[in-house]
């Protein structure tokens, strides 16, 4: 499985996923979809499908334009009401429940976020299986076989502390924060809590701009987990690989 970070963070969030067989699914359609078809090569309808997580516009904004391409969107209902999808590109998931989307094997997971019913993906395609977790204050759920990890790295605690005392975060943002995203330190307890062997990289991502430390969040997951890591840094307004 092959993975492409097209944008991660509060402007836009959207990732490929490639299998060994060149079908690829979308997770999340957070950009522009004019910035989406440019990525893709103007082969959106040849997607095998697109995994939406929740309602928020940087996750969702042009799924609906995905789902006009002829693409279907899959997300939870709640996730479908709160985007306005309806018809039959829209695809309602059940948590819990594994479905098929094309060449994959899709499971939807609760998530803890200010959203109508937030999810997580567990994602497989032939031996590979990626979790993907974002957008969520922690993450009750533990998984076998991992080869590949998308998770969240919103914040600190230290830097949002600093930052409350300095001024430069309201304390009602800093609470919002923590009651919606990951922090470094249960990023770091839920990688400890799953069998990471056969995993060659975990990818850190949606860093906030002002909460997060890329280079030090890479630093302490290696050494938590012993598995190299990249932080994507590249929020949605161009497109591309960068980490850190």
């Amino acid at each position: 499985m092959r993975i492409r970070v097209l944008a991660s963070g509060s402007g836009g969030n959207a990732y490929v996923l490639e299998n060994d067989a060149g079908r690829r699914l979308l997770l999340e359609a957070g950009i522009r979809y004019a910035d989406l078809q440019k990525a893709l090569g103007y082969g959106v309808s040849r997607l095998d499908g697109c995994l939406v997580s929740h309602g928020h516009g940087d996750h969702g904004k042009a799924a609906a334009k995905v789902a006009a391409a002829g693409v279907d969107v899959y997300a939870t209902a709640g996730t479908l009401g709160e985007l306005g999808l309806t018809g039959h590109r829209a695809r309602a998931l059940r948590p819990l429940k594994t479905v098929a989307v094309g060449d994959w094997r899709v499971l939807a997971f609760p998530a803890v976020h200010d959203a109508a019913e937030p999810c997580g993906f567990l994602v497989a395609s032939g031996d590979s299986k990626l979790l993907y977790v974002t957008d969520t204050a922690y993450c009750a759920y533990r998984f076998d076989g991992l080869t590949h990890v998308l998770v969240e790295a919103n914040f600190s605690m230290e830097i949002l502390q600093r930052n409350l005392e300095s001024g430069r975060l309201p304390a009602v943002q800093m609470a919002r924060v923590i009651r919606n995203h990951l922090s470094i330190e249960r990023c770091i307890e839920l990688l400890r809590a799953n069998d990471l062997s056969r995993v060659a990289e975990v990818h850190l991502l949606h860093l906030s701009d002002g909460n997060s430390d890329a280079v030090e969040f890479k630093r302490r997951v290696e050494r938590a987990t012993g598995r190299p890591a990249r932080a994507a840094l590249r929020n949605s307004t161009t497109l591309g690989e960068v980490h850190a």
